[in-house]
This record gives C-alpha cells, sequence and structure tokens, in this order.
C-alpha cells in the first residue's frame, strides 16, 4: 500500500464537518511546493491554487488530481492539502481556492473551480502534467463542487470566467465525499431521515444551501442549477461516492439518490456506504476505503488494471 500517500490523505478524511482542521504540513520527500498562484490573472484574492509537483521533471507527464476543500462553501482553505502526498507517488496535485458565498453567491464557486482547470490544462507542457488525466476529489462542499465540475464539465451551463475557453474543463475521475447533488429534495431527504436529525434551519440565515444560492431552497430554477444532478449525463466521467448513513449535515439519501440517476445514465459509478458513519469520522479512514479510493484513481488516471470492489458493509461495521 502506498501509505505515504494515505498519511496525507488520512487527515481529509476524519476532517470535521465542513472543513479540514489541519494546521499544518509536512511535505514528502521529493515534493515541492508553490503556492498562490493565480489562475485568474489580477483576478480575486480567492482565485489562486497551490501546486504540489515532484521535485525531479518526470520523463512523462504526469495525471493531475485537483483538490476542492469544504467549509459550507463560506469557509476552509486550499491550504493545507490533504491530498499533497499524490504528488510522491506520480500525480501533479493542485489545491484550489474559489471565491465564497459571503462575498459572490453561486455559480461564482463553480465558475471558478472550472476556470482553475482550465488554467492547469492551458500550462500543462510547463507543469508537465497530462491534460487528458485529470481527476478531483472534495468532501462535503467540495464533493458537491467536485461533482458538478464532473457532471457540467463540457457543457457550458455557467458563464465562463478567466480565460482559456479553447481548454475543456472536463474530468476524468470524480470522487464525492458525502457532497450534497440535489437542492431541490435535501429538504424533504432531511425531514424523511429516521436516523439522525439534520442540524440546519434551511432557509435560515445562517443555512449554507440558501446562502450559497442567495434565495430560498423553493426557488426551483436556482435550486436545480446549483446541483449536480441536474447535469447527470451519459458522458459523464467515473465517480466514486462516500457517503455515511447517519450523517446530519447532508443527507445520505443525496447520495443514493444521485448514484441511481448516474447509474440510469450508464455513467462508472461506486457508492461506498459507512453504516453508522456521520459527515466526516474515523470511519473514512479504514484501510480498506482507503484502498477502494487510492484503486479508483489509479485506474482512471494512471491506467491501472484494476477492479474496483466496494467494501462490504459488514466489515466496516466490525459485523461477520
Amino acid at each position: 500500500m502506498r501509505t505515504l500517500f494515505w498519511l496525507f490523505l488520512f487527515p481529509f478524511l476524519i476532517a470535521h464537518a465542513f472543513g479540514d482542521s489541519a494546521k499544518s504540513v509536512v511535505l514528502p520527500p521529493g515534493v515541492r511546493l508553490e503556492r498562490d498562484i493565480a489562475y485568474i490573472p489580477e483576478g480575486d484574492e480567492a482565485q489562486k491554487l497551490d501546486l504540489y509537483l515532484p521535485e525531479e521533471v518526470p520523463t512523462d507527464p504526469l495525471p493531475l488530481v485537483v483538490h476542492i476543500h469544504g467549509g459550507g462553501w463560506i469557509g476552509g482553505s486550499k491550504f493545507p492539502c490533504p491530498v499533497a502526498g499524490m504528488a510522491a507517488k506520480g500525480y501533479v496535485v493542485a489545491s484550489i481556492e474559489y471565491r465564497f458565498s459571503n462575498k459572490a453567491v453561486f455559480p461564482a464557486q463553480i465558475q471558478d473551480c472550472q476556470a482553475a482547470i482550465r488554467w492547469l490544462r492551458a500550462n500543462h507542457e510547463k507543469y508537465h502534467l497530462d491534460p487528458e488525466k485529470v481527476g478531483v476529489v472534495g468532501a462535503s462542499a467540495g464533493g458537491h463542487l467536485s461533482a458538478l465540475v464532473g457532471t457540467s464539465g463540457g457543457k457550458t451551463p455557467f458563464p465562463l470566467v478567466g480565460g482559456n475557453a479553447e481548454q475543456s474543463d472536463r474530468v476524468q475521475a470524480v470522487c464525492d465525499i458525502f457532497g450534497p447533488t440535489d437542492f431541490t429534495t435535501v429538504v424533504q431527504q432531511a425531514a424523511e431521515d429516521t436516523k439522525v436529525k439534520n442540524i440546519f434551519q434551511f432557509n435560515s440565515p445562517k443555512d449554507p444551501y440558501s446562502l450559497l444560492i442567495g434565495a430560498n431552497l423553493e426557488d426551483n430554477k436556482k435550486s436545480s442549477a446549483v446541483s449536480p444532478g441536474t447535469y447527470v449525463s451519459e458522458d459523464n466521467p467515473p465517480f466514486l461516492i462516500l457517503h455515511g448513513t447517519h450523517d446530519a449535515l447532508v443527507p445520505y439519501a443525496q447520495s443514493v439518490q444521485f448514484f441511481e440517476s448516474l447509474k440510469e445514465k450508464g455513467v462508472p459509478v461506486w457508492l461506498q456506504t459507512l453504516p453508522g458513519a456521520g459527515h466526516g469520522g474515523p470511519a473514512f479512514g479504514q484501510p480498506t476505503v482507503i484502498q477502494l479510493m487510492q484503486n479508483f484513481f489509479d485506474k482512471f488516471l494512471q491506467g491501472a488494471d484494476l477492479e474496483i470492489v466496494l467494501v462490504p458493509e459488514a466489515k466496516l461495521t466490525g459485523k461477520k
């Protein structure tokens, strides 16, 4: 197992709620960091990214993994990057920042993510990355944006910002970790969840969902536009979805609904259910779950001859 890679991924998986609580990061041997690169020249202060690169110039271009942090679309940070260790294992890693909803409502967040991906492709020769092998990963709000990158890529439903319009914003693999995927059903699903009570007061001044779209969630047009499920189509990239059954921030039913929509369109998709897990926590760092995620990216970005096999729920609960 690629121990060092997962050593860096583990803090990401156990992050509390919508963000990452890590205070510092130590780069693995052989990895260098370029911080605060503007992907939109003279743009907003938030429109920057960090790049984790091998110290030695690779012989061949490397696949790229883009990390999108969580934080309820109103907080969090691109640094430290919890998946930085992938840069020691045959990847280039980009950790991107984006405008928060208290500065600009949706679609600013997805526009920034897509602008960053286009910028990275435009600069693929400089950073020795493979523009045809791009994956994205994020949890919670970052999971939502990762999923939206995946389903809306290439469709141009949102006005472009930042230039590089000749570059594609499609990706080849998405790992969505408990991200909300349908704002039109989230309120009902939360109300119907018999396992856990959702902590949010939807449509209140403190509700991150309605704050993101700048409107009541009953505004079907805006709620549909922000939802990754709206853009599901047969040409979407492969998806790996992870979600706990006792999530009090994003109903587990969101991922079940999203999984079924992708599957109906024939998209390669896997839903790893974590029985009893909440919104993050140690369950997501179990070795079998970690191996599943590693296999997913290695298969679809590095071309590894691997079979994606979900972890039996009994192994995650300790039951036999």
